[in-house]
């Protein structure tokens, strides 16, 4: 389909593409067997300006928006998705310092982050509170002109290789999420140290570890907003990132797509190529159309989000569930395709499988994003009654 792309966003994906065969696909078996994050491949996604998309000009960015992110987010990812999460997740990271940062805070942070100089990371899972975020554990304290952080979050992209860290903290106890603060915290602050990295089933190039507070001591002039605004700040912050996922999931099922058509071209049974055969053909077309479904919801999403739309909740939660709900049934039936040679890790398609997983689990479960979307569909019917 024609998505009417203008000239600097048809350059955009082609240089990602570019990139992805040149220079991501060589390596993504190794980074991922080996569980490398990718910093050579930091620096040339920094060189072509990846990291400056969505930052305004005046912090040194781009100035562009969500749109031109996800195109190079799916183009990596089609590639390897763990690799694209350098970039991604960076995004999540800085998002909250540019939609609610103050002007010192963006001048201080925004241009090393679109020069790529530094990563950024997202924390607000933790052990006992992913889902339910309203009852996080990890606390801040404010004593005289500093926050004292205490606590610890898990599962955290970019974990221990970013430099600048969003860490959502309760200064309120009592009021639940209405007493959820956001801090900016920096990595070699003092207190502010990594727990183990995650040994994950897929995205391996991309760092996942927990963050651990000990009488952190943070200064006040490092929180985003006022006190409170915390959850807020987090819901502002995936509703604009969620696409992202979107898009890093797209990615990883159009890559699996090109993968099995151009195996059932070149694999013969029965004296033809098995494209050839109807039943294969029937799940190539099924794939097809799942997958354009899915980059029309999610282009739609962040065009919306581009224009200035407030509330994206229930579209945001669309694309995000409908393109990993995609990304996982078409990595399976591309491993199917594929037949037994798809089960080894000498082919590179079983990757493209336990890359897809993750994608219905982290910023929000599917199932979580479905009690969103059902919500905001009561809510609009109770609207026009």
């Amino acid at each position: 389909m024609d998505y009417f792309l203008d000239d600097f966003q048809k350059e955009l994906v082609a240089q990602a593409r570019r990139i992805g065969k040149e220079k991501i696909r060589p390596v993504a078996a190794e980074y991922d067997r080996e569980g490398k994050f990718p910093w050579d491949l930091v620096k040339i996604f920094a060189d072509s300006g990846f990291y400056s998309i969505y930052i305004p000009e005046e912090y040194g960015g781009i100035g562009h928006g969500v749109m031109d992110l996800v195109l190079v987010t799916e183009e990596l990812s089609r590639f390897c998705g763990g690799i694209s999460l350098s970039v991604a997740a960076t995004a999540l990271g800085t998002f909250p310092i540019v939609i609610s940062g103050n002007d010192e805070q963006k001048k201080k942070y925004l241009p090393d982050l679109a020069e790529g100089k530094r990563l950024a990371a997202f924390a607000l899972t933790e052990p006992a509170a992913g889902s339910d975020a309203g009852h996080i554990a990890t606390r801040a304290v404010k004593k005289g002109d500093k926050y004292i952080l205490n606590g610890t979050k898990v599962f955290i992209t970019n974990g221990g290789e970013a430099d600048i860290n969003i860490v959502i903290a309760t200064t309120d106890p009592e009021k639940g999420t209405r007493g959820a603060s956001a801090f900016i915290v920096e990595k070699g602050t003092p207190g502010f140290t990594f727990g183990k990295e995650e040994d994950k089933m897929g995205i391996r190039a991309s760092a996942t570890r927990e963050l651990i507070f000990e009488d952190c001591e943070v200064p006040a002039e490092n929180m985003i907003g006022r006190e409170g605004e915390g959850f807020m700040v987090a819901m502002k912050t995936l509703d604009r990132s969620r696409p992202g996922v979107a898009a890093q999931a797209l990615g990883i099922a159009q890559g699996a797509f090109d993968l099995a058509t151009e195996y059932a071209k070149t694999r013969e049974q029965f004296g033809q190529s098995i494209i050839k055969f109807q039943a294969l053909q029937f799940m190539l077309a099924d794939m097809a159309m799942q997958i354009e479904s899915a980059r029309a919801t999610l282009y739609a999403t962040s065009r919306m989000i581009d224009a200035g739309v407030k509330d994206v909740a229930k579209e945001s939660s669309m694309c995000k569930v409908l393109a990993s709900d995609t990304a996982m049934k078409v990595t399976t039936d591309a491993v199917q395709i594929f037949g037994g040679y798809g089960y080894m890790r000498d082919y590179p398609i079983e990757k493209f499988m336990r890359d897809a997983k993750i994608t219905q689990i982290y910023e929000g479960t599917n199932q979580i994003l479905r009690m969103v979307i059902a919500r905001s569909i009561i809510k609009d019917i109770n609207k026009a009654s």
